[in-house]
């Protein structure tokens, strides 16, 4: 469940005028309006961001797509990167529904013990792929072990990206 939201489009919304006024500074309403998206809730409401994103942060501009995906087992924050300018920051998500008397709906699981993934370790500059076998059952963006094809004793943790695909961020 990884919504990409193309940056493209919120310079093309706001016009050049924006872009110009704000120099290689990240729009923060963009990615304020990409949590929405992402969520389907407004900032404030059940299941939306608790607040928006702080306006004293300075992030540069994004030049490819946001990358957003949920964060945590309890699917309490939401990652957004910017991996080509090296960024991400985590949002709050309210999750008041969670606190009254109800449980969140399990996130499903992209990944089963067993199968076989593809593991992908990847840093500035570089992405190194390589097959592996899921040691433990794992939703979007939990961490599991796995075994690289190979190696019989070892195992890696890696993060669960799709079904079939988990990777590791090297900094």
């Amino acid at each position: 469940m990884r919504i990409i939201f193309y940056g493209l489009f919120g310079s093309l919304a706001f016009g050049a005028s924006a872009v110009a006024a704000t120099g290689s500074l990240m729009d923060l309403g963009m990615i304020d309006r990409a949590v929405a998206d992402f969520t389907g809730s407004q900032i404030g409401q059940p299941g939306g961001a608790k607040l928006p994103v702080d306006r004293r942060m300075r992030l540069s501009a994004c030049p490819a797509p946001l990358d957003l995906s949920w964060f945590g087992r309890d699917r309490r924050s939401i990652q957004v990167a910017c991996p080509s300018a090296g960024w991400r920051i985590y949002v709050a998500v309210d999750g008041a529904d969670v606190g009254q008397g109800m449980t969140a709906a399990p996130a499903p699981k992209l990944i089963r013990r067993g199968e076989a993934v593809s593991i992908v370790a990847q840093g500035h500059g570089f992405s190194l792929a390589r097959q592996g076998e899921a040691m433990e059952d794992g939703a979007q963006g939990d961490w599991i072990r796995v075994r690289p094809v190979g190696n019989k004793t070892e195992t890696v943790r890696a993060q669960v990206l799709r079904p079939g695909k988990v990777g590791i961020t090297l900094p």
